[in-house]
Parts: structure tokens; C-alpha cells; sequence
């Protein structure tokens, strides 16, 4: 890949498809991560953000620094001074927008799922394989010190192989029946929490334990049948005015299933409409050596319990509390003021996320680099347990298989 033509008359262009909530995230962490770390190599240009919603996106660009907005996403598959492009719409969107981008020679940053079905995914994900720029998909919890802490503890020994995990998340956004009818209530089952939030919990449980063999027991939820009709365009989780028509909602609030990667198990649910819990990532895994605990909610810090190598003592009971600080991951270089106590959480992951992202396209090497985004294969295979949890949940709890 040629990055020599980057300079000072020369930057990286950057752009943002979506402005809402999730595209927002994207925007700021863009303006964060040549800061972040170290001094970028290769100058940087904040240029566009596209989104239909002219208003929103003069607004995204103008509080983020970025020089122009676009009504149509087209216009930056052509734009010359446009070289990176986060995709952050709809997942049904997806497909067309990244295969245009790649074959225009744009380097792509995907939001999670890949698209709604995988079929979509699967094709995209050829493309990527093809393509001659970097096409990456964004997990980005997989950047949380927290959540990485953890799966160095396991990797290095402290606590040993994994034995079994629970992980959840639990989400509110949809706990009252006012809300309004999205994009995010339509789809087959499936598409609902467990793609919208699940997607997540199920990337992070394979980062601690491996590859998922096998789901089971796998059951769905609608709670809420019906959801009005907004009367105005709606951004991310936000709420607008409604009319008396509803529309019936087609897709799961809830799902909950099992779990096998090799020699451990698991137990896992995701929800969106769980009160009481805005934003409620957790996994507490369980390992040969010990035990830990990482919860979204609570960022800075892990709970971990370390038994002792000659049995238990009476005064290591239960689990004690990590402050996390610069020896662990993506603290020490990723902040200005590297300290335990210092609080941080899901936005940080967005701009070590688009850091990463940079460094893989200025050509660092990937031993001096951040470590790199998950790729669209990687996307396909979130997207094949997806699949798999709804085959299972259609089919009684059946046990399924995912093919590796």
C-alpha cells in the first residue's frame, strides 16, 4: 500500500457516513487519534460528513472541525481528497456502500453487524479480501483496558485456561412503548438485540475464550408488540414526536443462550429493554487459576480473584478491586494523564479504534502498531452466531453447530 503520496500538501482525508449518534462517535474519534498514543506520521484532514439529514450533518461536522457536508454519500467515492470513510448507517445499508467505496479505492471502517443478512456479509466480505485499501470492521469494546486486561490475565497464565463465562448485555433504549418505530425493530429474528447489542457480547466473549463451537438453547423475546410512528426523523436511541399508527415490531428484545468454545461454556443473554441498565456490558469469566470480572459500567476498573497456588487462604476470599493505570493496556500511551483513577469508557474505544485504523494505513508495521481491527471475515463469523442463535431459538433450543 502507498502512503508516500501523504504530506502536507498531501493529507489524509477523512469522512463520515452517518451522522447520528454512532456517526458522531466516529467523528470525534477521528479528531482524537493522531493525538492519541503518539505523533501521527502522516498529516490528517477532517473533510466530510455525509448524511441525508442536512441539518444533522452540518451540525456533526461543524462541532467536530470537519470542512464540508455531504447530502449523498456518493459524492465521496468520487471526492479526491478523501482517502478514509466510516460507514456508521443503518446495517441493511451496508452492502452497497462499502462494495462502491472499496472498488473507488477508499479505505472502509464498518460498523457492526456487517449488514442484516449474511449473505450480504459474506459477499462484502470478498470484496474486502480483494480489495487493495484496508477495509476493517469496528468492534469496539474490543479496545476497553478493562476487557483487555482480562484476556491478557488469561493469556499469560495468571488465570489459565477459561472454564466457563456469563456475559450480558443489557440495554434500556427500549423499554417504553412510546419509543418509536426504527429500523432498529424491523428484521427477521434475530436482528433485534441480539444483532443491535449481542453482536458485542459476542465478539467479547470469543476474545476471552476462543471460538464459539457450538450454541444452544437459544430463545427470544418481543416485549413490546407495537411502536408508534415517529412523525420527525429519529437519531440513534433519541426520541421524537409520534403518531397513533404503530407498526408491529418484528424482532427479538430479548434473547438468551448457551454456549461452547472447546473445553469451556457459557451463559449469555442480551436485551434492550432491561431498566435500569443504559449501557450494560459484563462478563465474568471463570478459570483454572481464578476468576474475573469486567463491567462496562464501571470501565476503570476489573474485579479479580487469584487463588493461591498451594490452595485457598483465608485471606483471599472473594474477589478484590483493579484500579486500572498505565501498566494496563491502552492506558499508559493512550491518555494524557495516564494514572489509575483516571475515568474513561466506550468513547476512548471509538478513538483507539480510529488510531489503530491509521496506523494500518500509513503502513506501520503491525508489531509497533496498536493491534489491528477486526477484519470482515471476522464480521461474517459474528454474523454466522447470530445466525445460529436464531436457528436454535426457531428450532426449540436445538443445539447448533458453527461451522469454522
Amino acid at each position: 500500500m502507498d502512503t508516500t503520496s501523504y504530506g502536507p500538501d498531501r493529507p489524509l482525508g477523512i469522512a463520515v457516513i452517518g451522522a447520528g449518534m454512532a456517526g458522531a462517535a466516529h467523528a470525534a474519534a477521528w479528531r482524537a487519534a493522531t493525538t492519541t498514543r503518539s505523533p501521527f506520521s502522516v498529516p490528517v484532514k477532517l473533510v466530510a460528513i455525509a448524511d441525508i439529514a442536512e441539518p444533522l450533518a452540518q451540525q456533526t461536522a461543524g462541532r467536530y472541525g470537519y470542512e464540508r457536508v455531504e447530502t449523498d454519500w456518493r459524492a465521496l467515492k468520487d471526492a479526491e481528497d478523501v482517502d478514509v470513510v466510516s460507514v456508521v448507517v443503518a446495517n441493511h445499508l451496508h452492502r452497497q456502500i462499502v462494495e462502491e467505496l472499496a472498488a473507488a479505492g477508499k479505505h472502509v471502517l464498518c460498523e457492526k453487524p456487517l449488514s442484516d443478512t449474511l449473505e450480504d456479509a459474506q459477499a462484502m466480505a470478498e470484496v474486502a479480501r480483494s480489495a487493495d485499501s484496508v477495509i476493517r470492521i469496528g468492534f469496539t469494546f474490543r479496545r476497553a483496558p478493562g476487557l483487555a486486561t482480562l484476556r491478557d490475565l488469561v493469556q499469560d497464565g495468571t488465570l489459565g485456561p477459561v472454564v466457563h463465562l456469563y456475559g450480558r448485555y443489557l440495554a434500556d433504549y427500549a423499554c417504553s412503548p412510546t419509543v418509536p418505530m426504527t429500523w432498529r425493530f424491523r428484521g427477521e429474528p434475530g436482528s433485534g438485540a441480539l444483532a443491535d447489542v449481542g453482536s458485542h457480547l459476542l465478539y467479547a466473549a470469543e476474545f476471552l475464550a476462543g471460538p464459539t463451537q457450538a450454541v444452544s438453547g437459544a430463545r427470544f423475546r418481543t416485549v413490546v408488540k407495537d411502536r408508534p410512528l415517529p412523525l420527525g426523523s429519529t437519531v440513534g436511541h433519541g426520541r421524537v414526536e409520534v403518531s397513533e399508527e404503530t407498526e408491529p415490531v418484528t424482532n427479538d428484545d430479548w434473547a438468551g443462550w448457551t454456549a461452547r468454545f472447546g473445553e469451556a461454556d457459557g451463559i449469555f443473554e442480551a436485551s434492550r429493554v432491561s431498566a435500569g441498565h443504559p449501557n450494560g456490558l459484563r462478563l465474568e469469566v471463570t478459570c483454572e487459576h481464578g476468576a474475573a470480572v469486567w463491567d462496562q459500567e464501571r470501565p476503570a476498573e476489573i474485579q479479580l480473584m487469584v487463588r493461591e497456588p498451594d490452595g485457598e487462604s483465608e485471606h483471599r476470599n472473594g474477589f478484590r478491586t483493579v484500579i486500572l493505570g498505565p501498566g494496563h493496556p491502552y492506558v499508559g500511551e493512550g491518555f494524557p494523564m495516564a494514572a489509575p483513577g483516571i475515568g474513561f469508557g466506550q468513547n476512548d474505544g471509538f478513538v483507539f479504534q480510529a488510531r489503530a485504523f491509521l496506523e494500518e494505513v500509513a503502513g506501520l508495521p503491525e508489531a509497533e502498531s496498536w493491534p489491528r481491527n477486526a477484519t470482515f471475515d471476522d464480521g461474517v463469523h459474528n454474523m454466522r452466531l447470530i445466525a445460529a442463535i436464531a436457528q436454535s431459538a426457531t428450532d426449540q433450543g436445538r443445539e447448533v453447530t458453527i461451522a469454522q
